[in-house]
């Protein structure tokens, strides 16, 4: 289930920023943004492609995978649940 795998990344998310890893407000108010997107999605299920929502994700792993690699990951990750569930 595509739409379970992506709520259990979002959730790895989640946690990667509780341990408070060294970002800046700015980036961890852009992260909350996005990954508020994502749930909005999940919870609207919605067969729609959304490609605005695909490439703000993009642009996060390119912000983050140098200083944060496992953020980076997860975002990957998400990106490609996305794709599996035609977002």
């Amino acid at each position: 289930m595509p739409a379970q795998e992506l709520q259990k990344q979002l959730d790895t998310l989640r946690e990667q920023l509780d341990q408070n890893p060294p970002l800046t407000e700015a980036e961890r108010e852009d992260l909350r943004t996005l990954m508020q997107q994502i749930q909005l999605e999940l919870e609207l299920e919605t067969k729609t492609q959304d490609a605005s929502l695909a490439d703000g994700v993009n642009l996060a792993v390119e912000r983050f995978e140098v200083e944060h690699p496992a953020i980076a990951g997860t975002l990957r990750n998400i990106i490609n649940t996305l794709g599996s569930m035609g977002i």
